[in-house]
């Protein structure tokens, strides 16, 4: 399989949409575009009558990203200028969740000395390893976006399609196929995670792409945060990283 590109490319999504939608200089989200772009590939509809800030229209309406947007937000609208999108802690996910660790110590001096017990940052690996982390945080993504019970059948093959359009090969189309259709399982996710680090950032990823103040995606975390077993204090470092990185 070729999760680990499929996952850079997220990542890349990820970090493009965080740059814009943190505003910044001139250069401004081209709602109309976007908007026109959704409508196309949705058949038109609602997102395209171009409804003033008031309209129900979602994340995947306003921010599109391809498959990241599709991932991070769902149809209850969560709408931009509302509750922070947490693009920037999918963009860095490791290099976050180490920190993360790193601040719960009370170490936030740096990069700190490597601890081999505690595992590496997803950046720091190469080979089978990152692939194996690489398809952990995409089925910890999907299994996020799913928490609500909310993606309907449109929104699989819109998801699947997305991932076979960033480069997806065969065998991850079929896997990526049976993540849309498999049963929520917090204990079978975390049974993977070889590492401290890899059960942080698995638990990071999904923290952005969850809406925290949705009550089946809270117990979803709620979940997650047992099967990982993490520590109180790690849980709210991450989080924070989740909310400080947007």
């Amino acid at each position: 399989m070729n999760a680990s590109k499929i996952l850079e490319q997220l990542m890349q999504q990820a970090s493009g949409q965080s740059g814009s939608a943190s505003g910044g200089g001139g250069s401004g989200l081209d709602i109309k575009g976007v908007l026109e772009g959704l409508s196309r590939q949705l058949g038109g509809g609602a997102a395209a009558s171009g409804q003033g800030s008031g309209s129900g229209v979602d994340v995947k309406s306003l921010l599109g990203g391809g498959a990241m947007g599709l991932l991070v937000g769902s149809k209850r609208g969560r709408k931009l200028g509302g509750k922070a999108l947490k693009y920037g802690a999918i963009a860095g996910v490791g290099v976050l969740a180490w920190k993360a660790w790193q601040n719960s110590r009370d170490n936030s001096s740096g990069q700190g000395a490597d601890s081999p017990a505690e595992g590496k940052p997803m950046e720091r690996l190469g080979g089978e390893a990152l692939e194996q982390r690489s398809l952990e945080l995409l089925q910890a993504m999907i299994m996020a976006a799913r928490a609500d019970g909310h993606i309907d059948d449109q929104e699989r093959e819109l998801i699947s399609g997305q991932i076979d359009a960033l480069g997806a090969d065969q065998e991850l189309h079929a896997w990526i196929e049976r993540q849309l259709q498999a049963p929520l399982d917090a204990d079978a996710l975390a049974s993977q995670v070889d590492s401290p680090q890899a059960a942080r950032e698995m638990y990071l990823i999904s923290v952005a792409v969850v809406d925290e103040q949705n009550a089946m995606e809270r117990a979803w975390l709620d979940q997650l945060v047992q099967a990982l077993a993490l520590p109180a204090e790690v849980v709210r470092e991450l989080e924070r990283q989740a909310r400080d990185a947007g």
